[in-house]
């Protein structure tokens, strides 16, 4: 019997009454290149009678069919119409099986997050994490959905120069990953031909070389620029930097910017931002007139010390229905209060919730 009404244990499945009884409704849309659009069910189902039509979905009954089309589009992927997705550790009455890293990279929708200025952070630093550690556990699957969305990073960071510096790193980590578990680990912990590890090797190679390469044009413009706006303006915009390559690449600017970067108030409420003061004590770093030197001391407890993550936009977990979600796009909670359930979750708390 299908599942009609909302249950604290899951907000149920979508199901459809055949002349064969009850089957679930599975959702697939089609991403190409940029733009999510939906499965043409005419072109998939031209001269092939196993394909059952079911009201909007094609329910491909073959499933070799179904993995021969998959793989001969190799800059496609299948991503749901659900934006979120049940994070689940064990087997319970209800609920069979657990949820991996895997799944909810393919759920998830990551491949839109990054056209969204406010996310493109956060995707990047929660793939340098994945880059890090977590590479084999990716299914293949999963494995063609990261490498296709990294490609999709690289080329915004080439066409609108959007934060070069993030993406150099993540691909300086995923390379050295590559290398570390193809030469010196061993092939076995990887999954998949080695010979399609060696060939995404190269193309972070060429990809590397792209950003190395990119040279940001100067803006030419008939209005007032940066440089005319007033010093306190000047100095109000570097108080509200968060990362300290920031300001000092603004403050190699112009000689008044560079002034003004070197202010030891900005480095002292960049030092209060990130760390706590207990971490002070123990790395105080000081002049030889035994004053704080703040910018100093910053760059010593970044060493020793993780630092204060700031995203525009980040994933959400529901503690009520156990779901995680953009918070965007919404999902189907049965919760009195859904705002007073939501926690958000880091790119390394995003990591965690898939350990096992």
């Amino acid at each position: 019997m299908p599942f009609l009404g909302k249950d604290w244990r899951s907000p149920g499945w979508s199901w459809t009454k055949t002349e064969h009884g009850w089957k679930r409704i599975v959702f697939y849309g089609h991403d190409l290149e940029d733009i999510n659009r939906e499965i043409d069910l005419k072109e998939l189902c031209f001269d092939n009678k196993e394909n059952l039509f079911v009201g909007d979905v094609c329910e491909l009954t073959t499933t070799k069919r179904k993995k021969d089309f998959y793989n001969n589009n190799t800059k496609s992927q299948f991503v749901f119409r659900d934006k979120w997705i049940y994070v689940q550790k064990g087997s319970t009455k209800e609920r069979h099986g657990y949820c991996t890293l895997g799944e909810a990279l393919n759920r998830l929708d990551f491949s839109s997050a990054i056209q969204d200025l406010r996310r493109f952070n956060y995707v990047a630093k929660l793939f340098q994490l994945i880059a890090r550690s977590q590479l084999t556990s990716l299914s293949g699957a999963a494995q063609k959905n990261y490498f296709n969305i990294l490609e999709k990073i690289v080329r915004k960071v080439v066409e609108d120069h959007y934060n070069p510096r993030l993406v150099k790193e993540l691909l300086q980590d995923l390379n050295s990953t590559l290398r570390s578990l193809t030469i010196d680990v061993g092939r076995c912990v990887l999954v998949g031909n080695v010979n399609i590890w060696f060939c995404r090797l190269e193309t972070i190679l060429k990809w590397q070389q792209q950003l190395n390469n990119l040279q940001i044009p100067k803006q030419m413009c008939n209005g007032k620029s940066f440089s005319d706006l007033p010093l306190l303006m000047h100095n109000k915009i570097l108080y509200n930097l968060s990362d300290a390559h920031d300001i000092i690449n603004l403050g190699q600017a112009s000689p008044t910017l560079h002034i003004l970067s070197e202010n030891k108030t900005l480095w002292k409420n960049l030092c209060h931002f990130h760390f706590a003061d207990t971490q002070f004590c123990r790395n105080l770093v000081l002049t030889k007139s035994d004053n704080v030197d703040w910018k100093l001391m910053y760059f010593t407890l970044q060493k020793h010390y993780p630092m204060k993550e700031q995203y525009g936009d980040t994933l959400h977990f529901c503690k009520h229905c156990s779901i995680l979600f953009w918070k965007d796009c919404g999902h189907p909670c049965t919760a009195n209060n859904p705002d007073s359930c939501l926690v958000p979750i880091s790119p390394q708390h995003f990591i965690d919730l898939f350990r096992f």
